[in-house]
């Protein structure tokens, strides 16, 4: 079992909730990074870099961890989505993804700050929104205010209901960690889940 502290790059709640299920100790940290996608860089590309410098900006405060980096970027018909931030850009968000398919790169980077060894690894799930009115995007904003999610929408919670269809591996990923990639990159650094 390996003995290096475990340290979650990222302040999201969502994130360290998923994380506690796992039933091992770590700690978070704030990564504090420009989340801004580069020119002509992919949705698939954006969440991978950010991952890994999630990582990488940790791991100079703790240079003996094993360091979680995770990133999610949406993808609606060639367009990013990123986080609304206030309920107008929330509103557009929805409004634009009615009816249609919205397409969520969750990646996931683990580095060996020790070593400098780091994995990495995307998950893609797929959601199909609901046609909604206006009126119902408007009582759904209101009620969650999901203003700090990728896609304006929460799906372990209220957000469900905007939700016609989920396709993907693991629906932890869509939450914001993919549990299934990070046990299996944990047990190659030695460290055993079960």
């Amino acid at each position: 079992m390996s003995s290096q502290p475990l340290i979650l790059a990222s302040t999201s709640i969502y994130r360290s909730q998923l994380l506690s299920t796992l039933q091992i100790p770590f700690q978070t940290a704030a990564p504090d990074v420009d989340e801004t996608p580069l020119p002509g860089e992919s949705a698939e590309q954006t969440s991978l870099r950010l991952s890994r410098v999630k990582a990488q900006v940790v791991a100079e405060r703790f240079p003996d961890a094993l360091i979680i980096g995770s990133d999610q970027v949406a993808l609606l018909e060639g367009k990013q989505l990123g986080k609304p931030l206030n309920h107008d850009n929330a509103v557009k968000q929805l409004r634009s993804m009615r009816g249609k398919v919205v397409t969520f790169f969750t990646a996931l980077s683990l580095l060996n700050a020790a070593t400098g060894e780091m994995q990495t690894d995307v998950d893609i799930t797929r959601v199909s929104f609901r046609d909604l009115s206006d009126d119902a995007i408007e009582r759904y904003l209101l009620k969650e205010q999901p203003y700090h999610c990728a896609g304006s929408a929460k799906s372990e919670g209220l957000g469900i209901a905007l939700i016609g269809r989920i396709e993907g591996n693991d629906p932890n990923a869509l939450i914001g960690l993919p549990l299934i990639l990070l046990v299996g990159m944990l047990e190659k650094q030695g460290v055993r889940i079960l």
